[in-house]
């Protein structure tokens, strides 16, 4: 079984930064394509940022230019870097990393408890 546990989530004032983290543990596994999701209130997750094992990255239109994500592969983390938040921004955010147990072929997708990210106009 593996476990993502996210953090770095928070109160900010708009205008302000915040930097996300997530940390899959486990073990034997080793990790495809890693996300970002958030959800509003009322709303569906919507996909914000991914980056696959080879480093590509993509990121929903409403945040290219203020967020970057980033991994770091040895230690199984995926970061999300924000930068001029918005209120607009304000949901709780959810990373999920496709897993893939040592010997096997096929991948299982699993996801962080979510964190709340806050930001005020």
């Amino acid at each position: 079984q593996v476990q993502l546990v996210e953090s770095g989530g928070g109160f900010v004032q708009s205008g302000g930064s915040l930097q996300l983290s997530c940390v899959a543990s486990g073990l034997r596994f080793s990790i495809d394509a890693m996300r970002w999701y958030r959800q509003h209130p009322g709303n569906e997750r919507e996909l914000v940022a991914g980056i696959t094992s080879t480093g590509t990255t993509t990121y929903t239109n409403s945040v290219k230019g203020r967020f970057t994500i980033s991994r770091d592969i040895l230690n199984d983390a995926v970061y999300l870097q924000m930068n001029t938040l918005k209120p607009e921004d304000t949901a709780v955010y959810f990373c999920n990393a496709d897993i893939r147990y040592s010997g096997q072929i096929e991948t299982y997708r699993y996801w962080g408890q979510g964190t709340q990210v806050t930001v005020s106009s």
